[in-house]
């Protein structure tokens, strides 16, 4: 099995978070995937960003950005 490190960026609401996580590629022909650890990972930090923790979201995620609007087009 070989491994590789990939950035999720986690988007919940006013906030965005890029969070590390490892791909592993099987040699048997399956697609690639993630292990529990990491599916864990992402949860933790999709429930944190969800109540607004940011700090929470932050011992997982590399960074976590607060997202605003910037223009809204008119309805015509």
């Amino acid at each position: 099995m070989n491994s590789r490190t990939h950035t999720k960026l986690v988007h919940e609401g006013k906030y965005a978070a890029e969070v590390e996580i490892e791909i592993i590629d099987s040699e048997n022909g399956w697609s690639p995937y993630i292990t529990v650890d990491t599916s864990i990972k992402l949860d933790r930090v999709r429930e944190s960003l969800q109540s607004g923790d940011v700090i929470a979201a932050r011992k997982y995620a590399r960074k976590v950005y607060e997202l605003s609007t910037v223009a809204i087009r008119p309805h015509l």
